[in-house]
């Protein structure tokens, strides 16, 4: 086999350490970012929270924001080509700022608060603690602590065979009623034993569940009228009535899942314009620790100045980074707030298409980058808090040659449900008739398929007695 020397020409990409930070920090929600600072903060000593001590002067105000982070062309860009621009000495290590922002906006609109947190809400944190970190129990520990209150002898916890039926309805009063139930029929039964005796119509309830459940589930109320000899009027009080009941009353119990949401960005209208700001209170301000800095000296090759050297640089690329974040951020949702603004003027009928291919040309980004701002980022309008995602959505053809968003299509849907006659609710055709009508092109199955998306039961299931 011979051997032999070749030349090769090509290309590879290369993402330093710096720009991988970068693109951590861009995608992080809210919550992750505030405990990277944290981490952050713990692990170098050369970064610290500026609590705006020095009270600076007019003058002396830039020089204050100039501590958040240094200078950048592009958010992404400027910090895979400075990667290596770092002299590391300590006269050189605060960082400038832009003459020229990115959107039309402040810097304190864009950068972070440094109002350091109020004594009263720290007491406020401390006292809240209990209700944050301790855990409800779910349904299992709720019926075992009254299992053990409640009398029964060996042989009933042992559950003989002898003894099923006898502890079955023994458990069977345990709270919430209906969860001992075999089917959704007896646990509907079991609810309705719980109702004072005198409940109007709970006679003709109880009928109804046990004889005519399966034409109750279908809608067929004209049978069960016929079948039971009620009027109209006497079948919806009794209807009213079973609708008390709780088809699922185990789900009462259990894990508190709710998330509490953190806006990254405030929407606002001033002087007839939708302004994008912010969050200020989404990080604390961050600068370099002077007294570490000037410690540095130039030449000194010793464990302790290459540590605090190391640190600094460090610091400085986490302040790069953090700017960078806040300015793509504060791109994209002001390129999204220029798209959709008919949908703040007047809701979701009026959202626009919108794709990430079209954010991206718009800010001159790659669509992997538009996607990493978008996820677990959340926008506050005068509409209400929505994910950064929630404002992209497919389009479909209109009889004009345009375009309408799939939301918007959602949003009309259900006006048109909750207007429908409910003795004869409307079917998925002639929902898509209806929006054809208006010039909107959309088949029977797109129909059903985005009236699943909104939790919408099919015109059978929806039709009621008024």
């Amino acid at each position: 086999m011979k051997q032999a020397l070749q030349l090769k020409l090509g290309q590879q990409l290369t993402m330093t350490p710096q720009l991988q930070q970068a693109i951590k920090l861009l995608q992080l929600s809210t919550l992750d970012l505030q405990m990277e600072i944290q981490q952050v903060l713990q692990s170098n000593p050369l970064l610290e929270v500026d609590e705006g001590d020095d009270a600076p002067g007019p003058e002396g105000e830039q020089d204050d924001r100039e501590t958040v982070a240094e200078a950048s062309d592009g958010p992404m860009e400027h910090l895979e080509r400075s990667a290596g621009d770092d002299s590391g000495s300590p006269q050189d290590y605060e960082p400038s700022m832009p003459e020229d922002l990115p959107v039309d906006t402040q810097w304190e609109d864009l950068l972070p608060s440094s109002a350091p947190p109020t004594g009263s809400a720290n007491e406020a944190n401390e006292l809240d603690y209990d209700s944050r970190t301790g855990s409800v129990p779910d349904l299992h520990e709720h019926l075992l602590w009254q299992l053990n209150l409640t009398r029964l002898s060996d042989l009933d916890r042992a559950i003989d065979v002898d003894e099923v039926t006898a502890v079955l309805h023994a458990l069977q009063q345990f709270e919430p009623t209906g969860v001992f139930a075999a089917d959704l029929q007896e646990c509907l039964l079991l609810q309705l034993r719980q109702l004072p005796d005198d409940t109007p119509y709970i006679e003709q309830a109880r009928v109804l569940i046990t004889r005519h459940i399966a034409q109750l589930g279908n809608g067929d109320y004209a049978q069960i009228m016929r079948r039971m000899k009620l009027d109209e009027e006497a079948l919806r009080r009794v209807l009213a009535v079973v609708q008390t009941l709780d088809p699922f009353p185990g789900k009462r119990i259990g894990e508190d899942d709710t998330e509490y949401v953190i806006p990254d960005v405030f929407v606002r209208k001033r002087e007839g314009r939708w302004v994008v700001e912010l969050n200020p209170d989404i990080a604390p301000r961050l600068r370099i620790n002077d007294a570490y800095a000037g410690m540095i000296r130039r030449a000194d090759n010793s464990a302790d100045n290459t540590y605090l050297r190391d640190n600094l640089q460090e610091a400085r690329w986490f302040l790069k980074s953090l700017q960078s974040r806040n300015e793509t951020l504060m791109k994209v949702a002001s390129e999204i707030v220029a798209h959709q603004r008919n949908f703040l003027d007047y809701g979701e009928e009026a959202m626009k298409p919108l794709v990430l291919h079209d954010i991206a040309d718009a800010v001159d980004m790659h669509e992997s980058t538009i996607s990493r701002v978008t996820t677990r980022k959340f926008m506050h309008t005068p509409r209400g808090i929505f994910e950064l995602k929630y404002f992209f959505s497919s389009h479909v053809a209109t009889a004009e040659g345009g375009a309408c968003s799939s939301t918007a299509i959602r949003a009309l849907l259900k006006k048109l449900i909750a207007g429908e006659n409910a003795r004869k609710p409307l079917s998925d055709s002639r929902l898509a008739q209806l929006l054809s009508e208006q010039g909107i092109q959309v088949a029977r199955r797109t129909i059903a398929k985005y009236r699943d998306s909104l939790g919408i039961p099919p015109s059978n299931e929806r039709k009621r007695l008024i």
